[in-house]
């Protein structure tokens, strides 16, 4: 006899005895949710929302019964229903029961790698967990190369180094090959860029204690996007794939860089530094940069790189940021076709010149609060300098959900995964 806790749906109306406006509550075996007169998107809302309310209540281990339990009723539950610590345990049912196994352990691993203290995830360690999760499920056609500390200063990879140079742990790029063709020769197909920031104290524009408690969470991007790259191998990704990962942390010595300082890129663009708290899109250049190196037909690139974003679009959408309107309309669609939250905001060339410098080529925020008014898009606008193509097959997430601060109705405190499967979907389009 199965001792998980047996979930049902029902389109019925609430029994006697359950107060009118509930949405889950038990039954002679186990627990119902109410799904009745509800739309297919407020139905996978409530599910979420119930998945919650059951890991608040103290339940461990769940199983699916009955016919309405399709893929993604399934996973709108588990999403709601993972704890923090990643100890709840599901029974998936169905045809879909295989599929969601390894959207589930994808998601597990991304969340625990965020949600992991910084004394255990600092960039040498951060790339290694990716390689070695990576290779387990992508085997022979996964190999790497490691760009560490001074390595950087001589790939010319100045940003990246400048950002984490004042650590006790270096800087490192991590580039990893996934190429299932067997031709060292294969174009690459995508490039995914991601910001891994692993501890963030804003640097000598330091940010407050409250401000700094999350930090760990800034290198949300190089998760998702290596998370992405997990999944799409695990749903038989065919296309080559390169994983580009600019890890540091943001810290402060003697050695570290200053308001005012200026940086030379690879490519001869020089940056004024105007506030070091705004690190994130100065690692991310050295990523597009290398993507572009690689002569990549695609570039897609996540980070939790604003405040402004959040402020946009709140903690439950990502931001999306483009110049090319076909790919962004690819990416909404993929997002509305796995049931994640996504929102566009602007984004046009003339964003680049959103925050000038008397003394480079562009400094690298405004020196203002959060980078001022548009600072979502005058960051985004930042990287398009530095996409080739003038922005052609490039897209930005800004992880705006990538991670909550505390528990709500919908999530676990910590890490949510959002934009893995948005990212994956569009690897293997």
């Amino acid at each position: 006899m199965s001792s998980s806790v047996q979930i049902h749906l029902t389109q019925n109306e609430l029994p006697a005895g359950v107060r009118k406006n509930s949405i889950v509550f038990a039954t002679a075996d186990g627990y119902a949710i109410a799904i009745k007169d509800k739309d297919a998107a407020e139905q996978l809302r409530v599910i979420q929302q119930a998945g919650r309310k059951l890991d608040q209540i103290g339940i461990e281990s769940v199983e699916f019964v009955g016919d309405d339990w399709d893929q993604e009723a399934q996973w709108a539950f588990s999403i709601g229903f993972t704890d923090t610590l990643n100890k709840n345990k599901i029974t998936y049912a169905g045809e879909a029961a295989e599929t969601l196994t390894g959207m589930h352990e994808t998601y597990a691993w991304v969340r625990n790698i965020i949600n992991l203290p910084p004394s255990e995830i600092y960039p040498e360690s951060l790339c290694e967990r990716i390689v070695k999760e990576v290779s387990k499920v992508g085997g022979k056609a996964v190999s790497h190369r490691l760009v560490v500390g001074p390595e950087l200063l001589t790939e010319k990879r100045f940003g990246l180094h400048t950002v984490g140079r004042a650590s006790q742990h270096p800087p490192v790029m991590l580039e990893l090959d996934y190429n299932p063709t067997g031709n060292d020769k294969a174009e690459v197909d995508v490039a995914l860029v991601g910001k891994g920031i692993t501890f963030d104290t804003g640097g000598y524009s330091i940010k407050s204690s409250e401000g700094m408690v999350s930090m760990k969470c800034d290198m949300g991007g190089a998760a998702t996007v290596s998370g992405a790259l997990l999944l799409a191998i695990r749903q038989g990704l065919k296309k080559r794939v390169k994983l580009i990962i600019c890890s540091a942390e943001n810290m402060i010595d003697g050695s570290a860089y200053k308001n005012g300082d200026i940086i030379t890129y690879k490519d001869g663009q020089t940056v004024e530094i105007v506030n070091t708290d705004a690190e994130g899109r100065i690692v991310l250049a050295d990523g597009l940069l290398r993507a572009g190196e690689l002569g990549a037909k695609c570039i897609i690139d996540a980070a939790t790189l604003t405040g402004a974003a959040q402020v946009a679009v709140g903690k439950e959408y990502n931001a999306l940021f483009s110049v090319d309107d076909s790919y962004a309309q690819d990416a909404l669609a993929a997002a509305a076709g796995v049931n994640e939250n996504l929102w566009r905001l602007p984004l046009a060339p003339w964003h680049q010149f959103q925050c000038p410098s008397p003394f480079a080529d562009t400094a690298n925020s405004r020196p203002q609060k959060d980078g001022g008014t548009g600072g979502a898009s005058n960051a985004a606008g930042f990287l398009l300098r530095f996409a080739p193509n003038e922005g052609a097959g490039w897209l930005h997430f800004d992880l705006a959900a990538a991670y909550q601060g505390q528990a709500n109705g919908f999530f676990a405190a910590g890490a949510t995964a959002t934009g893995v499967r948005t990212i994956a979907t569009l690897l293997n389009a």
